[in-house]
């Protein structure tokens, strides 16, 4: 498989997984306002742990979801940081 073919589906499996992960976030968000059931906590996280890292970051962020949660705040960026190291540990590899 072509190198390029790689990047592009890397690339669309990441938005998805990120749009998936945001909208988990904002779901969670417009529940909580509504006193509807929640998504559940380890559900966020395993959208995020599954290289949705900016969905869920942004989704924190711009959403003001789950910030007063330290393992939010802690964990959330972290995956993200390491989803990002292996992406490009991954770039290096398919390129060099």
């Amino acid at each position: 498989m072509d190198a390029t073919v790689i990047v592009i589906l890397v690339v669309v499996a990441l938005v998805v997984l990120n749009v998936i992960s945001f909208g988990l976030m904002a779901y969670d968000k417009r529940c909580a306002r509504q006193g509807k059931w929640r998504v559940p906590e380890r559900r966020l996280f395993l959208a995020t742990a599954c290289f949705g890292g900016l969905g869920g970051v942004l989704g924190m962020k711009l959403l003001r979801h789950k910030t007063h949660h330290w393992y939010f705040k802690a964990f959330f960026p972290t995956l993200l940081i390491i989803q990002i190291a292996l992406l490009v540990v991954g770039g290096y590899y398919l390129f060099r």
